[in-house]
């Protein structure tokens, strides 16, 4: 049997400003989308995408212009009440009480719900045990970051909003964070996460959804995104390799591109995968030119690739 959907979005259009003859700003403009319950949903897209008023609208914090918000199948404004008793949301750091001490804000937190997890788990969890008598305002941000995530899951909720939950934590950290995600998910745990690391969220993502401009340009699984795609040979070298000469030496109408700065991605031509002329094309000029390509690999495109596609390379 499927699970109903967690977030349900008909036509959300968000306007800002506009008076006295002036059309304003369209923040988002007639999107629809759901996340399906039960599973983890990415919200991707560039800055000013529109994914920031899409959460707020679902958190009940801002009133849509037109169109319909269902969270858990309530109206985030009209529900209030219901939906705080069983949606988590991730404070920002400016949320947090920076004059209490760790463990007792998160106790506080945890005594406001009928049914919470143990504090002192969660903290452990967390990696957090040794800092809870400490100052929220002495808190590194990545600790910081972590008691939000805490805050964000002691009241055991339905659905839980992660903003970039990851920003700033070690590799440690990051693992126990996902760890931590995924198990939610295998509890029935329904979770919105928004993160600007494509790796992440093509680890923890059962479904995909891509915004810019305020509208929806792609979604579907990590796998069914990227499906389809040539495939793509990787590796990493020095800044700066004269990729128009590369190319030159790459047959079949192969492409070359630096992703960033080292990082170089070789794409056979549209509608064909790489063979083995490609690569040992590829090797014979890096041979030439002394170049050891690092990291060497053969695959499809990433989740990040199709983002940049479908988003571009520009800064936002």
């Amino acid at each position: 049997m499927t699970s109903p959907d967690a977030l349900s979005l008909d036509a959300l259009t968000v306007r800002y400003g506009g008076s006295r003859g002036r059309a304003g700003v369209t923040a988002v403009d007639a999107l629809s989308l759901r996340a399906p319950g039960g599973a983890v949903t990415a919200l991707l897209g560039p800055n000013g995408a529109g994914k920031t008023t899409t959460v707020e609208c679902c958190e009940g914090l801002r009133r849509p212009t037109s169109g319909t918000v269902r969270v858990l199948g309530l109206d985030p404004i009209t529900d209030a009440r219901v939906l705080r008793r069983r949606v988590g949301v991730m404070l920002q750091d400016g949320g947090l009480p920076t004059g209490a001490r760790a463990g007792e804000v998160l106790r506080h937190v945890a005594a406001l719900h009928d049914d919470p997890r143990n504090p002192t788990a969660l903290l452990d969890v967390l990696g957090l045990t040794g800092h809870a008598r400490t100052m929220v305002r002495r808190l590194s941000g990545g600790q910081r970051q972590r008691l939000a995530l805490a805050l964000a899951l002691v009241g055991k909720p339905d659905l839980v909003f992660l903003d970039e939950p990851t920003a700033g934590l070690d590799p440690q950290s990051r693992h126990a964070v996902w760890d931590l995600v995924r198990g939610l998910r295998a509890g029935g745990v329904s979770v919105v996460l928004t993160t600007h690391l494509m790796d992440e969220a093509e680890r923890l993502a059962d479904h995909v959804v891509v915004i810019d401009g305020g509208v929806l340009v792609a979604e579907g699984s990590p796998e069914e995104l990227t499906a389809g795609t040539a495939d793509n040979l990787r590796f990493r070298g020095p800044v700066g390799l004269d990729l128009v000469d590369l190319a030159a030496a790459l047959p079949g109408g192969a492409t070359v591109a630096e992703t960033r700065p080292g990082t170089y991605r070789v794409a056979g031509a549209p509608g064909a995968p790489l063979d083995a002329a490609t690569v040992a094309a590829v090797t014979a000029w890096c041979a030439a030119h002394d170049v050891l390509p690092e990291g060497l690999t053969l695959g499809r495109r990433s989740l990040e690739d199709v983002f940049l596609h479908l988003t571009g390379r520009d800064p936002r």
